[in-house]
């Protein structure tokens, strides 16, 4: 339960360290609203706001994010109060409960699997001595990381317990694997593709590495290689619905909508009534509208012209 204490503009800006100029400034672009008192929630969304400033995000790309999140998103009528909202500097984002969606667009990002694995997988060690005292110190690690992930303890503190799992045993994928996670929800994306990477020398065939190290090579539009491994991954797990899922994306930005159009029905034969069904039905509605010849969403459609528009 959220307190009501209230925060008079003094403690907002003791709190947050920035002056009554700054706040003022906040109020006049539209980004809160003008107030002698605050509330918690309140004071979590000043934070949100404080944290794309910092992020050099302009105040108007901010106030036409939120215009248009209040608009695409229903019910949501103050986004910084009931959303989570993210940016990387370039674009406005908002965290739903499988994925991200851009503010100004609508475009969906991009799926990041982010779910811990319920177990290490584990190969044989190179030293037989002392085999399985070790697996069962890695396994404790392990599990011990992902209950300082569930629990929001800081990422350090899980990826030192993943990293302990893997001086148990070296040949830990998983480890590997929720370690690269961690790195890539902190922004750092050379150390999140290294330990995919690693993964993958240990256990080429391990579908979540791949679909992982495809969300890296997505982020950083290398495309090819990022459609790459989402084929790798389906094709150790032809049932793989967020492969198919960001595969359609990857084609979409490609301007292949025809080969997008293939996956995003493959996704809706897999995944039918989650919220995510709903965007690859509005999705693949886009493309047939673009494509020649397009019917409806269990026919085939024709060759493809203009490639779907990106922001």
């Amino acid at each position: 339960m959220l307190t009501t204490e209230a925060y008079s503009r003094a403690d907002v800006r003791r709190i947050l360290k920035i002056t009554e100029k700054r706040l003022r400034s906040w109020e006049r672009h539209g980004l809160c609203e003008v107030r002698t008192e605050f509330g918690f929630a309140d004071l979590l969304a000043l934070k949100t706001l404080q944290k794309l400033r910092q992020n050099r995000v302009p105040a108007d790309r901010i106030k036409h994010s939120l215009a248009a999140l209040r608009t695409k998103l229903e019910d949501v009528e103050r986004p910084l109060w009931e959303l989570k909202i993210v940016s990387n500097g370039r674009r406005v984002a908002v965290e739903l409960p499988k994925g991200r969606m851009e503010a100004l667009t609508g475009q969906m990002l991009f799926k990041f699997e982010a779910d811990s694995l319920k177990s290490v997988e584990t190969l044989t060690p190179t030293s037989p001595k002392g085999t399985a005292q070790s697996l069962h110190e890695a396994e404790l690690w392990f599990r011990r990381g992902l209950e300082m992930e569930e629990s929001g303890a800081p990422a350090r503190e899980a990826i030192e317990a993943y990293e302990r799992a893997l001086e148990s045993n070296p040949k830990a994928a998983g480890a590997w694997v929720n370690i690269g996670t961690l790195r890539y929800r902190q922004g750092d994306l050379d150390r999140a593709e290294y330990c995919y990477r690693q993964a993958l020398k240990i256990s080429p065939n391990y579908a979540l590495a791949h679909f992982n190290l495809g969300n890296i090579c997505d982020e950083r539009d290398r495309l090819p290689e990022a459609v790459n491994h989402y084929k790798i991954a389906l094709g150790l797990q032809d049932s793989y619905a967020d492969a198919h899922y960001n595969l359609a994306l990857a084609y979409e930005r490609m301007g292949e909508p025809m080969r997008a159009a293939k996956h995003w029905r493959a996704y809706l034969k897999l995944d039918s009534s989650s919220p995510w069904a709903s965007i690859a039905h509005q999705q693949l509605h886009s493309l047939l509208t673009i494509t020649p010849g397009g019917r409806s969403q269990s026919g085939a459609t024709g060759a493809a012209t203009t490639p779907p528009s990106r922001h």
